[in-house]
């Protein structure tokens, strides 16, 4: 269980914050989940906190 960034990401850092388990960070061109680490927030919300918060809508299934 992961979700990725796709290329569509804007940089905008909306994500990073809401990650209840920091899985994810800023890279050079976009923003990049750490698959090992990412829950997709079981245990901490019904639904993944950054997918909610993404305006490129570009955090999808890994």
């Amino acid at each position: 269980m992961a979700l990725y960034i796709t290329e569509e990401c804007t940089y905008c850092g909306a994500c990073e914050p809401e990650c209840p388990v920091t899985a994810i960070a800023a890279g050079d061109d976009i923003y990049v989940i750490d698959a090992g680490t990412c829950t997709e927030c079981v245990g901490y919300a019904d639904a993944p906190a950054c997918v909610a918060v993404c305006p490129a809508e570009c955090i999808v299934q890994g």
